[in-house]
């Protein structure tokens, strides 16, 4: 029996994620060089579908601006009628990968590279969503959408003649201030609104008001009009290098976008947790079915997530009622879809992605050092400079590099006393057997006859190759007079060989 209070809490929910999806929806198809529709069938399926099979019940699954870049690029290069065999692909992925239970593995990637990758993905949304939203078109890369943005601004300051430049532009700053504005003075008791979904409705009421020529969103009123089928030579295109690494890139990215919004939503609620590998399998399955469509890919994402959660939502049904909603409106509305300006959408996404590049984000790596900050950087700039795949494969390999560091970096510091009869052996970090001829040619200069100190405050790890080094020279050096001081316990405790006595270590 089904309890009413919960399906009450459940409904409010979905209504207010729904409000939130339907622009984002449009929007991120838009900024993807897709239309519409295709945003539109993917928020459909993620609430219908995924929202009913996922591993994480108050997420909610959708378009994602965090695919919007390298889907752009796709389009660009290969046409949209590939599109919908990419994303089969990566839904055929996905579902093995939850089949085999790999989920968490998804989730490893080192937090200065999942916020670099968030903030790259920002700066490349806004230089590219800036040009859309004054009526212009993006112009290709990162850099030269970045550096056409003064030649924009100055189309919608000084128009030229029989142009609308500078009234999309007018829509677009009521878009953004409306949003500033709602957001730090919305009255309490319609805190449950979106910002963005008010912003959107008075844009349209103004462009409408005020008979604007400018460019406005074109919906169909079949969404199956704007469907481009995968076909039997699209699939076959497939196991070819490039298309085939951006299925896989797809794949990776949404798969960790969604395991790590899913861990994020966690901490929202004090629900069921989160079951990563029967996610994955739901994404796979949502890919697929959008996929076959030709929409758009989806991920788990974190804005309608929230919503969902801070709406009150206490079980799946929000999510799927909300995908119903998203049908129901755009089937039998889609003329009041045709009232939005794309200014407005793409003013939506300029303010999303200047939000991407979170300075607290950064704050929080700084307190961890310089390195995470690098990494970071980094990450940004190669996403900004070449692709979102290759920046993310940067950060990924400084990571490692900075973990092998770490489990190799070995201190190994000798101190001697005045009268030679007291040594201290300083042992910091990783002492492995790449540490072994340095620790080798340290105890060789301790003075015969001396107390030798073993201190190991600071060691990480200490591999048998360099416990058999101590334990020889205290067995070679003891007919000297030396004597060794450590606690072999505690020493042990850095090794394997835990609980064991040392006598074994030569053993």
């Amino acid at each position: 029996m089904i309890n009413k209070g919960v399906f009450g809490s459940d409904c409010l929910a979905s209504i207010v994620v729904f409000l939130v999806a339907l622009p984002l929806c449009m929007g991120i198809a838009i900024a993807s060089g897709v239309p519409p529709a295709l945003g539109l069938i993917t928020g459909i399926v993620g609430g219908l579908v995924v929202g009913f099979l996922a591993g994480s019940p108050l997420q909610v699954s959708g378009p994602a601006a965090g695919l919007t870049v390298i889907i752009w690029d796709f389009v660009q290069q290969h046409g949209i009628e590939m599109l919908g065999a990419i994303v089969l692909a990566a839904g055929i992925i996905q579902l093995l990968a939850g089949i085999l239970k790999w989920g968490q593995y998804f989730r490893a990637v080192a937090p200065p590279v999942i916020y670099g990758m968030l903030a790259g993905i920002g700066v490349l949304i806004f230089a590219a969503q800036f040009h859309v939203m004054v009526d212009d078109s993006p112009k290709g890369t990162g850099i030269q959408n970045i550096l056409s943005i003064p030649e924009s601004l100055y189309k919608s300051i000084v128009p030229a003649e029989a142009t609308a430049h500078h009234l999309a532009a007018m829509i677009g700053m009521v878009t953004i201030i409306t949003i500033l504005f709602w957001t730090r003075f919305r009255p309490s008791k319609l805190a449950f609104v979106p910002s963005t979904l008010i912003a959107v409705v008075l844009a349209a009421v103004v462009a409408s008001a005020l008979e604007l020529s400018i460019k406005y969103v074109d919906v169909p009123s079949n969404l199956l009009e704007d469907v481009t089928w995968p076909s039997t030579s699209t699939l076959r295109r497939l196991f070819d290098v490039s298309i085939g690494g951006a299925a896989l890139a797809v794949a990776l990215i949404a798969s960790a976008e969604t395991l790590l919004c899913a861990t994020a939503v966690d901490r929202m609620h004090t629900g069921p947790r989160t079951d990563f590998n029967r996610e994955l399998r739901a994404q796979g399955i949502g890919n697929l079915i959008c996929g076959i469509f030709g929409a758009l890919p989806m991920t788990g994402v974190i804005v309608r997530s929230s919503a969902n959660v801070q709406a009150g939502a206490r079980t799946r049904l929000s999510a799927i009622l909300h995908g119903a909603l998203l049908l129901a409106f755009v089937v039998s509305l889609p003329g009041v879809l045709r009232l939005v300006p794309t200014s407005a959408l793409a003013a939506l996404l300029v303010y999303t992605g200047f939000k991407l590049v979170s300075i607290e984000n950064v704050r929080e790596l700084a307190k961890y050092g310089r390195v995470p900050i690098g990494i970071y950087a980094a990450t940004l700039i190669g996403i900004v400079v070449t692709n979102l795949l290759t920046g993310v494969l940067v950060g990924i390999v400084l990571s490692l590099i900075r973990l092998i560091y770490s489990l190799t970096h070995a201190t190994i510091h000798l101190e001697v006393d005045g009268s030679g009869r007291r040594a201290e052996l300083i042992l910091e970090g990783s002492v492995t057997f790449l540490a072994l001829p340095r620790l080798a040619e340290v105890l060789e200069t301790v003075p015969a006859g001396s107390e030798l100190h073993v201190h190991i405050q600071k060691l990480q790890h200490i591999d048998h190759a360099c416990l058999d080094a101590i334990y020889s020279w205290e067995k070679q050096y003891e007919t000297l007079g030396s004597k060794l001081i450590v606690r072999w316990d505690r020493l042990m405790a850095k090794h394997d060989l835990r609980g064991e006595q040392k006598l074994s270590v030569n053993g």
